[in-house]
C-alpha cells in the first residue's frame, strides 16, 4: 500500500522480495501501479545468496531512501558500501517479538549508528526502547485505503447466501493466518459458549496456516464444527466484512493490526484481545477488549456485541467513522514522506 501510494505521488518505487516471485495478488497490483517489483529466490532459513543479488538491485536502483523490514537488514548492511541514502525500518510488531535474538543484536548496533526506526504504534515504541534501550526515530501508526473496505450493497446478502448462513443468523469473521501467534484455538474454545451457541451464531475464519487441521479437530470435539467454517486464504475480505456482524481478533500478541483497520473501515463492532496497539484502536465506543487468553471473556464480549443489535449498530457507526477520521492510507504515507525527507536533509 505504500509503494502504491508513493508511486501515485509521482515517485520512483523498487519493492524487493526476498522469496520467488508467485503470481499474487500483490505482485499484479504493483504492476498495474508500475511499481518495479525485484525478487531475490531466497531458500528457507539463512541464505546468503541473497546479499549479491540485493546488491545488484542496490546497484541499479540508487535508492535515496531504503525502507526495510521484519529481518531484511542482514542482508541489506552488507550491501552499504554501494550506496549513502538512509535507511528506515519498521518493526511491525512488539520489539521481543518482532525479531530472532540474532538479529535483533544486529539491530541494536544499526539504530545506534543511523539506521532510523520506526514504530507502527506505541505500544510498539514502549517495546523499541524496552529491547533496544532508544527510542524510535518515529512513530507512525499503519494505515489502509479506507474507501476499499467498503463493499458492494449487495455483498452481505450474496456473500451470505454462498456460505450457508442462516437467515438471522449473527455472523462473527476472523482474518488471519492461522498459527500460534493470532490463537484462533482460543476463538473456537469460545463458540462451544451455551449462551453464544443459543444465538445461533456462526464463525467464519478466512486465512491458512500450519494450525488448520487442529482447528478442525478441535471443532469436531467441542460440536461446534456446523457453526465454525475454515474459509482458506481469500482475495475478497471486504465482501466478508459486509456479510458478517462482528470482527474478532483472538491473538496473543499483536504490533498494530491491519486486519482491525480494516474491520472497523468496513463499519463493524470490534471484539478483541488486548494485546501490542489494538487498544489503541478499538475504544469502548467501537467493541470490546479482553484478555488475553480468556475464552469465557471473549464469549462474553461476544454475545453482549450480538445481542443487542441495536448497540452493534451504535458500534459499527463509531467504527466507520474512527477509520475514516485515523487510519486513511493517505495520513500513514504522508508521514513516512516526511520521515524521509528529514533524513535525506540529516535532520
Amino acid at each position: 500500500m505504500l509503494a502504491r501510494a508513493f508511486a501515485a505521488g509521482g515517485h520512483d518505487v523498487t519493492v524487493v522480495s526476498l522469496g520467488p516471485a508467485t503470481g499474487s495478488w500483490i505482485e499484479r497490483d504493483l504492476a498495474d501501479q508500475r511499481v518495479t517489483v525485484r525478487f531475490l529466490d531466497k531458500r528457507p532459513g539463512l541464505d546468503v545468496r541473497v546479499v549479491p543479488r540485493l546488491a545488484r538491485v542496490v546497484r541499479a536502483a540508487r535508492p535515496d531512501v531504503v525502507h526495510t523490514h521484519l529481518h531484511v537488514l542482514k542482508y541489506l548492511t552488507p550491501t552499504r558500501p554501494l550506496w549513502r541514502g538512509p535507511i528506515v525500518h519498521t518493526l511491525h510488531n512488539v520489539a521481543s517479538r518482532e525479531a530472532e535474538r540474532s538479529d535483533q543484536a544486529l539491530q541494536r548496533v544499526l539504530f545506534r549508528s543511523g539506521v532510523a526506526a520506526v514504530a507502527i504504534g506505541d505500544e510498539v515504541a514502549r517495546s523499541v526502547v524496552e529491547v533496544y534501550g532508544r527510542p524510535a526515530r518515529a512513530t507512525i501508526p499503519n494505515g489502509i485505503p479506507v474507501a476499499a473496505m467498503v463493499a458492494a450493497p449487495d455483498a452481505r446478502a450474496v456473500v451470505r447466501a454462498e456460505l450457508h448462513a442462516p437467515d438471522g443468523a449473527p455472523v462473527i469473521v476472523a482474518v488471519g493466518r492461522l498459527d500460534a501467534q493470532k490463537n484462533h484455538a482460543l476463538l473456537v474454545e469460545a463458540m462451544a459458549d451455551p449462551r453464544l451457541r443459543a444465538l445461533g451464531a456462526r464463525l467464519w475464519i478466512a486465512g491458512d496456516g500450519p494450525a488448520r487441521g487442529a482447528l478442525r479437530t478441535q471443532a469436531a470435539l467441542l460440536g461446534v464444527e456446523d457453526q465454525v467454517t475454515l474459509l482458506g486464504v481469500r482475495g475478497d475480505v471486504p465482501r466478508l466484512l459486509a456479510a458478517a456482524d462482528a470482527f474478532v481478533l483472538s491473538s496473543d500478541w499483536e504490533g498494530n493490526p491491519l486486519v482491525v483497520m480494516e474491520a472497523m473501515a468496513a463499519g463493524l463492532p470490534v471484539v478483541a484481545t488486548a494485546v501490542g496497539c489494538v487498544p489503541e484502536l478499538v475504544t469502548p465506543e467501537c467493541g470490546r477488549l479482553v484478555r488475553a487468553g480468556d475464552a469465557a471473556g471473549l464469549a462474553a464480549a461476544l454475545r453482549e456485541v450480538l445481542a443487542d443489535p441495536a448497540a452493534r449498530a451504535r458500534m459499527g457507526e463509531a467504527s466507520g467513522a474512527r477509520a475514516r477520521e485515523r487510519f486513511d492510507l493517505p495520513v500513514m504515507a504522508s508521514a513516512y514522506l516526511d520521515l524521509f525527507g528529514a533524513l535525506r536533509g540529516g535532520a
